[in-house]
């Protein structure tokens, strides 16, 4: 049972998705995926126990939702009240219904003292049904390659994490006009895709291992950058039947295509989108490399920020709490 005086704050940070690496499971693993957390961009809230389920703040319809989710799975004797400072914006590839979810998860198990962690709490929630990057990244940070998911899997499993330089910077470009598929629309598109081929899915797993985790490891940015977005190229082009090309935004594209002439490296896009990304090797350059692009023709609907990479997890941390109308006990 939780105590009166038990406040439970969150702070999840957004992820970039670079990509899958086997989406038809060649070998009995669908899947796979390559991912990385990121700062700048965050979902943070507080929760109190309470007898009534409450939110208030940026996404606080779905923040609820999942919240009476939660209380049903958990079997709670109670709910809680949440107080959403930030949230990550929905259906632009940041994960942030991921984030979301686990926060409150997160927050609900630390108030009523259960002994379950973010990966027991992730399947009552339906998340990490293909990618675990939103998961692994709300863990731990950094670099994430997850197994993908085989006949048994749960979640999938991490099998490689590295920390990011702390000096490199991801330039993130943003189209506020649309949305990245999700939802039915996403199963859908997935269902409708043929099956991905054999001998791309075996290049990508040789080029992640062989390339990109150890150019990586010894902080060679140009040499990952060119791993990421070639993986980015064959997973784009894959789905771009479903999203109208290799990018969500033609806007997005032609802005990341003219940071690649200015020497910035990496170019992708973060899951469905629309957000596109790319690196560069300091906070200097990056911040000059967006104070141009923010000048050029094609970014008059897009915005431009500068984000370092997160080499830790989630941040839990316990609070006195304001006085609570709907106590636990009452």
């Amino acid at each position: 049972m939780p105590k009166p005086s038990t406040r439970v704050c969150v702070h999840a940070s957004a992820r970039l998705h670079l990509g899958f690496i086997d989406i038809s499971g060649t070998f009995g693993r669908r899947f796979g995926s390559i991912g990385v957390a990121i700062e700048e961009i965050s979902t943070r809230l507080s929760l109190c126990p309470s007898r009534m389920p409450h939110a208030s703040g940026p996404s606080a319809e779905r923040a609820l939702a999942i919240l009476e989710k939660l209380e049903a799975a958990l079997s709670l004797p109670g709910s809680a009240r949440v107080e959403i400072e930030s949230a990550i914006p929905e259906h632009v590839g940041l994960g942030s219904g991921t984030q979301m979810a686990l926060a409150l998860g997160t927050a609900l198990i630390h108030a009523y003292g259960l002994p379950l962690t973010p990966r027991d709490i992730a399947p009552l929630i339906e998340r990490g049904a293909r990618s675990g990057i939103g998961l692994a990244s709300f863990e731990q940070g950094g670099l994430i390659v997850d197994g993908g998911r085989g006949p048994q899997t749960v979640s999938p499993p991490v099998i490689a994490r590295l920390p990011i330089p702390e000096d490199w910077r991801f330039i993130l470009v943003f189209d506020s006009r649309g949305q990245g598929l999700h939802g039915s629309q996403e199963i859908d598109a997935f269902r409708a895709l043929p099956p991905f081929p054999e001998h791309e899915a075996a290049r990508l797993s040789h080029l992640i291992l062989m390339q990109t985790l150890p150019a990586l490891a010894e902080n060679r940015l140009e040499t990952f950058g060119a791993g990421i977005a070639e993986i980015q190229r064959s997973v784009g082009d894959y789905f771009a039947p479903a999203q109208g090309g290799r990018f969500t935004s033609p806007d997005v594209a032609a802005a990341l295509a003219w940071l690649a002439a200015q020497g910035a490296v990496g170019m992708g896009q973060s899951s469905w989108g629309p957000t596109g990304f790319c690196l560069a090797a300091s906070e200097p350059e990056a911040q000059r490399l967006a104070a141009a692009a923010r000048t050029l023709d094609i970014a008059a609907h897009l915005d431009f920020l500068v984000a370092r990479p997160r080499n830790r997890g989630a941040d839990v941390t316990l609070a006195i709490p304001a006085a609570d109308p709907h106590p636990a006990h009452a």
